[in-house]
């Protein structure tokens, strides 16, 4: 059986046998999801409660330069604060009015909770409160938890988003919800394709603008571009959205199955979704050619990092053919990934959580061809000989949708290269004859 996409569907879910391992972890904290969310929405401010940590991590992942004025900051919590010698919530409070007096451009304000200031129960939301009875309507502020004591880092955008979830008008018009944070480029070109294919309104969470609050109610259908926003998905559908079920946008397979996913609530004719994506993804798939080549039959490895591994694991097996050793994930979220189980091999092993040293001794004993692995255990495996790409690259980079496909391959495709390129034999220049001068 097919959809519109004509991507098998099983019509009998799978039990699939699920690794669940507890014990050390290696990932980066949720604050790190503020380096993209702060250039998504451009009238938004982030303010991290935290430590000089905090503030180190920030500045180094964003690459910011020393004069550049980001939207985003850190209110340090200094020894005083955590000894309980000053009044945080004071100190934070005037922070907070002063950053807002310096930055009038800002709309909304978001206080983000860190590992410090959850060990010492600063209570955000009742600051987020207090500072709304003194500032709105100008400015609104809302809190969430980027803490690396309870989230991954791309759980961090699931807690921004469900934050502004309570704000969002209702409506009783039938529209489309993207939800996750996705490049303007990218959304510029799904928006061009929902309007060929006479799908809209369209509207994106996060908005451009945190101001620009898309509405919700029981006509809204939910499309999620990015695997990682469960809880913000279900906020959704308290509201009275529906969701509906797709693989996300990753390939020229996965794309078109998700566009159909939208065209067959907006009841589109098979017709006009062939018009519309057949060329776009016959261009995705040439792009795919030359990395298919390369990459046909490499064993790859995906240790738990960013949520995007099962999605990824698809990708790479069915339009790269690529043969998947293990798959990990740190959260196995089987309502945001009902449209991908399925269209794994059965045979794939499937691990939820992390125990960071029985993981690195399945990658030893299978030395895959290549390891997608978080940043800190990247330098130590290509050490051991084996080639490594950073899964954080791969929330960075532009990878969703038809003209990204070749990108997203390329990624997978770079470190086999490299790796290739160094260990080729140097072939030996002649020297050029030696002249004498007098």
């Amino acid at each position: 059986m097919t959809d519109l996409s004509g991507v098998p569907v099983r019509t009998v879910a799978t039990a699939r046998p699920v690794l669940r391992e507890r014990g050390q972890r290696e990932v980066f904290c949720g604050l790190t999801s503020i380096v993209w969310l702060h250039r998504k929405m451009q009238d938004a401010f982030f303010l991290v409660v935290g430590s000089r940590t905090c503030a180190h991590l920030l500045q180094s992942a964003a690459g910011v330069m020393i004069f550049a004025e980001p939207r985003f900051g850190t209110a340090i919590l200094t020894d005083r604060d955590l000894a309980g010698l000053a009044d945080a919530n004071d100190e934070l409070d005037r922070i907070c009015l002063a950053l807002l007096a310096r930055r009038p451009d800002i709309t909304t304000l978001f206080l983000v909770g860190s590992c410090p200031s959850e060990v010492i129960k600063l209570d955000l939301a009742k600051a987020a409160e207090r500072l709304n009875a003194r500032l709105l309507p100008r400015v609104r502020v809302l809190n969430y938890s980027g803490s690396g004591i309870e989230t991954t880092f791309t759980q961090g955008e699931d807690g921004a988003l469900k934050a502004l979830v309570p704000l969002l008008p209702a409506t009783d018009a039938q529209q489309l919800l993207v939800v996750g944070a996705l490049a303007d480029v990218v959304e510029d070109q799904l928006r061009r394709v929902f309007d060929a294919l006479g799908i809209g309104p369209v509207a994106f969470l996060p908005a451009r603008r945190a101001a620009d609050l898309p509405a919700v109610g029981p006509r809204t259908a939910v499309l999620a571009a990015q695997p990682f926003n469960g809880d913000t998905i279900r906020a959704l559908t308290a509201r009275g959205a529906h969701v509906l079920s797709a693989p996300y946008p990753f390939g020229a397979e996965g794309t078109t199955a998700w566009l159909a996913a939208a065209a067959a609530e907006f009841k589109v004719d098979a017709r006009t979704f062939l018009r519309v994506t057949q060329p776009l993804a016959d261009r995705a798939q040439r792009a795919l050619a030359r990395y298919r080549l390369q990459l046909a039959d490499k064993r790859v490895f995906f240790l738990p990092d960013s949520q995007l591994e099962i999605p990824l694991a698809r990708f790479v097996h069915r339009e790269l053919g690529m043969r998947l050793t293990e798959v990990g994930t740190p959260y196995l979220d089987r309502q945001m990934l009902a449209g991908e189980l399925p269209l794994l091999p059965d045979d794939v092993q499937l691990s939820e959580g992390q125990h960071l040293d029985r993981q690195l001794d399945r990658v030893r004993a299978e030395r895959p061809d290549l390891t997608v692995c978080g940043l800190g255990l990247a330098n130590p495996l290509e050490a051991e000989g084996l080639a490594t790409k950073w899964s954080i690259e791969l929330v960075f980079t532009p990878i969703h949708g038809y003209e990204q496909a070749g990108d997203l391959a390329e990624v997978f495709a770079r470190p086999l290269h490299r790796r290739a390129v160094l260990s080729a034999p140097r072939v030996a220049t002649a020297s050029a004859p030696e002249v004498a001068c007098s």
